[in-house]
Parts: structure tokens; sequence; C-alpha cells
């Protein structure tokens, strides 16, 4: 069995409300208990809150960073867990519990040399009883639109039995729970720090597919997540910066020509909604990020580095991308009447010249 890492961000005071139930449903793993260590990277915390992490998940290593940054934490632990001599990276979510199979699962539906990253199925945690004995699903795999937005696929809908091992995963994995192989993060490279949090998922899943890899979800891989669309809204401004950023880096110069006007029309409508909705400051302040030199010189050695790697055209890329936004918890009349079919029938129409 290879040795996997198991890598958890603790953010703050999520420890104490998650960690007591993550932790039992790690231990009962039926992944040998010899073959896994769990990483908990402490990020922005505080001494009380990592004596509470030591005391109460003892074998557990930990790994303190103080700057909140979620994708450098993931890095933090993925160069511990390089040092012990792990050659499988799991990044997870605190606020879950894991089914006893989950480890074992993920680490079958990676053996493939093609396979790059694996996403466990990811179900809502229950809440009533009802949802008990019928768990509702959180992600079975994420969808991507063209302008960069990232959406769950099967949201609220009903589990059901999935009997395929693998399952293709056409747009990107879900950061709840996910396996990266150590081959793969030498070829690509690990977390981009500049995407602070939200949308380090789609960065690194867009890299994984450039590179030639695929990207698979492991159906019997079960974890129950508690999920909140709310802190995630909470979040805006990191979200609306690194669509953009993920756009301005991994499409191909032609590609970005294209969708261009899309961009710019949609954006006056986020502008417009952000006046509405008293969020101009934050929409200037994702303005001001983009007029910064150093942005778009940081921009321009991504792209170079993603050159190196590159195997697949943008065409392969974006064949499975989507043209509307599918996601009923920010689905309104202007976005299903009138943005979703105009963009949509953009998206028709472009996609069909990308050959890139």
């Amino acid at each position: 069995m290879k040795k996997v890492a198991i890598i958890i961000v603790n953010y703050k005071d999520y420890a104490k409300k998650f960690l007591v139930e993550c932790r039992d449903s790690l231990r009962n793993q039926s992944y040998l208990k010899e073959n896994f260590c769990v990483y908990i990277v402490d990020n922005d915390s505080s001494a009380e809150t990592r004596f509470f992490i030591t005391e109460t998940y003892p074998e557990a290593k930990i790994v303190v960073r103080q700057d909140g940054n979620y994708s450098a934490a993931n890095n933090a632990g993925i160069k511990k867990a390089i040092d012990d001599g792990c050659s499988l990276f799991v990044i997870a979510n605190m606020d879950t519990r894991f089914d006893k199979d989950w480890l074992s699962e993920l680490v079958k539906a990676s053996k493939a040399d093609d396979i790059g990253i694996v996403q466990s199925k990811i179900l809502l945690y229950p809440k009533t009883d009802e949802e008990k004995r019928h768990p509702l699903i959180n992600t079975i795999g994420n969808k991507m639109h063209f302008l960069g937005f990232g959406f769950t696929d099967g949201y609220r809908q009903k589990d059901h039995e999935m009997n395929e091992s693998i399952i293709e995963i056409k747009g990107y994995a879900s950061g709840c729970s996910l396996l990266v192989k150590k081959e793969v993060l030498d070829k690509i490279g690990i977390y981009d720090e500049e995407y602070y949090m939200y949308h380090d998922d789609i960065e690194l899943c867009w890299r994984t597919k450039l590179a030639g890899y695929t990207i698979v979800l492991a159906p019997k891989s079960v974890v129950y997540h508690r999920y909140e669309f709310s802190r995630s809204v909470r979040m805006l401004y990191f979200m609306e910066r690194n669509r953009f950023l993920a756009i301005f880096s991994y499409y191909k110069l032609a590609t970005i020509m294209l969708i261009l006007p899309a961009l710019i029309i949609f954006e006056f409508g986020m502008l417009f909604f952000s006046i509405i909705h008293a969020n101009l400051f934050l929409r200037l302040k994702i303005y001001y990020y983009f007029l910064k030199p150093a942005t778009w010189r940081n921009i321009l050695r991504v792209r170079k580095e993603v050159a190196k790697v590159r195997v697949t055209s943008d065409r392969d890329i974006i064949k499975n991308f989507a043209g509307k936004i599918e996601f009923c918890e920010i689905e309104n009349w202007i976005l299903k009447n009138l943005a979703n079919p105009v963009f949509n029938f953009y998206w028709f129409i472009a996609r069909k010249f990308i050959i890139w």
C-alpha cells in the first residue's frame, strides 16, 4: 500500500466545531492505519485552538501557519508529507464525516497512470431523519462555466447507486475531498498560493488536465459534508478575483479574445448588481488587483510554466464547459431567463472557433 497523507486545514475556530466527528471517522478507516497520516494545518488560529487540536487528535501531525492563506496551508501540509515519504495526498475539509471505506476507495480509484486527481462522492450532511434515510448529493464532480464560474453537479439530488468503479469528471474535482498523486504535483507544481482561497480546486484541476491527466469520481468513496453556501458568499472577493485569474492564466490568448465580449458584457451586469447590492467597493477592489503590474507578472509566469507541461488543447479542455450557470442557490429571474440563454447561445457559437 502507498503511504497517504490526509491534509486538513483548520481555519480560526473550525476545529472546535468540527474536529471531533472528523477525527472519529478517520480513526475508523478500513485503510491500514500505518499507511496513512493525518496532517492538520492550523491556519490563522490561536494558541488555545492549537492546544485543543493537540489534545483532541494527538496522533495527527500539526503544521502551523498564521496568514489564513488556504492554498499556502495545503502546500505546507503537502511539503511536510513529502518529507515524511508520502506519495498520495488527500485534501479534505474538516467539516466532514467519512465512511469507513472512504480512503480505501479513493486510493483504489487512483491506480491508473493517466488518472491525476480523484474526487469522492460528496453527500450533504443529513439534518433530518428523512435525509439520514435518503441522503442528498452535495457534488459528484463540479461543472465549469466558460467564464470561470464553478458549480456543483447533482446538488440536492437524492443519492443513488453508482456501480462504476470510476467515472470521468468533465469539469473539475471538489476540494472538499480529492486525492492527487505525487507524480502529478512533480510535473505541474503544487497549489498556486496567489489564489489564497476559493477556485484553488479549479486552478489545480485545470493545470492537471492541461498536462494530459484525467480527473475521476470514486463513487464508493463517500463523505458527508456540512456544506453552507453562505460561507462561500462571504468570500465573494476571492471567488470573483480568482475566476478572472484562472481565465487569464490557463486559456490560450486566442481563446481569451474569443470569450472577451461575453466576459465584458457579463462584467457590466455584475458591476450593476454590485451597485444595487452595495458591493461596489468589492468590485473596485477586484479591478484594482488587475491594475497592478505584479498581478500580470505573476500571470505571465504561470502561463510560461503551464506551456512547458501542456499537452492538451483548449478545444479539448472546453468541450465540456457549460454555457449556463445551473446552480439553484444563485438562480434568479434575470440569470434564468436572460443571462443564461444569451451566454449559452454565445458559447454554442464561440466554442466552434476554438481549435488550439
